[in-house]
């Protein structure tokens, strides 16, 4: 049983500490003095809360870019094979009618089935796909469940804020006791081996800074509203028990991934925020976005730092079973350097294109449903941001089984423009006429115990 605003069971240890820190987007941040605070011990209430006593001269050792990059597969194309063979058998044991409840959306179909999800809620790390698989979040440490909604002091949190547990050192698997609107006065910087699991409540993180994600690893968000996030900064932030630092200004990402591995997005629903909604640079790689509802917001996702930064050239995102929906304008995604499997998406709506980038990225299009806006000088799926036609006919850039609906068009390059270009596996994405039911449940879902979700 779930002991409010506390620890419920033993963690394995801590893990996942910090040193230099930046804001998204590469901000440097000047640190100062850190504080220190005892680590919490494996009780089931409430430990004391921070001590600020007691000096720590140096942060906690942050994840580095090159460990980061570590987390990168030798052969992206087997991921995506991978994908797409899980994708076909979810759909085929659908079809057989093995599930009753099956979509056909093997993430959705590995859980949701059961009425009693909120008594196994860690199942949901063993469902991931795509490079963003291996994210085991908090499943091999305690829940813990929040249980208030504010966030009046980001350098000494309140035990029971989602700031007090995101920031912990052990693994966690955050839940929370009702509805929620959280409005953070400063990011949310989270630690390692984090789950944050808004199942079964109705939170929202809006109207103020949202969450960041910044040299650490394993971090599962899921069935969150983010939105209306704001730039904040120039002001102390604490980021585990041990260390807070001084922040500049943040962008107002949704969600900003910066030099971290092992992240997966899923079932949240994300609109209206200042910079980007899903955001990730520095070397981020091993990273799943799926499931998610993007509505109302211009600049989409950013997935790469900048031209110039080739460490970027390992980054792997897997984009799937998104729908990307009314009022959105560009970049969904803008890409540089990686490789991105962008598959059985809704496009439903785009004003300036819908996929781009720049610096030699791979795009790999599969089975995503393309419906172009109305206006006949935005039919193009694609955009090349700031690169002559001699320069980009090269990338590797590919449209499989995508349906492409009033005039809208994929402008292939590279060898995805060969017609003898064939992938490792002939298995292909399930076909773009079933995006409609693959994506029905994008955002946030409506879950209540025992009852299937």
């Amino acid at each position: 049983m779930q002991e409010r605003g506390s620890f419920t069971e033993e963690p394995e240890g801590s893990r996942g500490e910090r040193d230099e820190r930046r804001c998204s987007c590469g901000s440097k941040v000047s640190l100062v003095t850190a504080s220190s605070i005892p680590v919490l011990p494996s009780v089931r209430r409430f430990p004391s809360p921070f001590d600020l006593s007691s000096m720590s001269s140096r942060p906690p050792r942050a994840v580095t870019v090159a460990e980061t990059a570590e987390a990168a597969v030798d052969d992206p194309e087997e991921v995506a094979s991978a994908v797409q063979m899980i994708i076909s058998n979810s759909t085929a044991r659908r079809s057989l009618g093995y599930l009753s409840c099956g979509t056909g959306n093997p993430i959705d179909d590995c859980w949701r089935c059961d009425p009693d999800w909120h008594l196994n809620r860690k199942r949901l790390a063993d469902c991931g796909i795509g490079f963003g698989r291996n994210a085991l979040g908090g499943r091999d440490g305690q829940y813990y469940v929040v249980t208030d909604a504010g966030d009046d002091d980001p350098v000494t949190p309140r035990p029971g804020t989602l700031r007090y547990a995101v920031i912990q050192d052990e693994p966690l698997w955050i839940t929370f006791e009702r509805d929620m609107v959280i409005t953070l006065k400063e990011e949310l910087i989270m630690n390692s081996f984090k789950t944050v699991d808004g199942r079964g409540a109705n939170v929202h993180i809006a109207n103020g800074a949202c969450i960041t994600i910044q040299d650490i690893t394993n971090v599962i968000i899921h069935g969150l509203h983010i939105h209306d996030c704001k730039p904040t900064g120039n002001a102390m932030v604490r980021s585990s028990p041990s260390h807070y630092g001084w922040r500049t200004m943040a962008d107002g990402d949704g969600v900003s991934i910066f030099s971290s591995s092992h992240i997966w997005v899923d079932h949240c629903s994300l609109s209206n925020c200042a910079d980007g909604l899903v955001d990730a640079v520095v070397g981020s790689t091993a990273i799943t976005i799926s499931n998610n509802y993007f509505t109302h917001h211009n600049e989409v996702m950013l997935l790469g730092h900048s031209d110039s930064y080739v460490r970027d050239k390992s980054m792997q995102v897997t984009i799937a079973f998104n729908h990307f929906g009314e009022g959105l304008i560009q970049r969904m995604p803008r890409c540089r350097h990686g490789y991105f499997h962008v598959v059985n998406n809704d496009y439903t709506h785009w004003e300036m294109y819908a996929i781009g980038g720049s610096a030699n990225p791979t795009i790999n299009s599969q089975g995503n449903r393309y419906l172009a806006p109305t206006d006949p000088f935005a039919k193009e799926v694609t955009k090349r941001v700031a690169t002559d036609a001699s320069v980009w006919k090269s990338w590797n850039w590919r449209s499989e089984g995508d349906l492409l609906l009033n005039g809208a068009y994929f402008t292939p390059s590279g060898a995805g423009a060969s017609a003898s270009y064939a992938r490792a596996s002939s298995l292909g994405a399930k076909p773009s006429s079933m995006v409609a039911t693959l994506t029905s449940d994008a955002g946030v879902l409506s879950c209540r115990a025992g009852a299937q979700c």
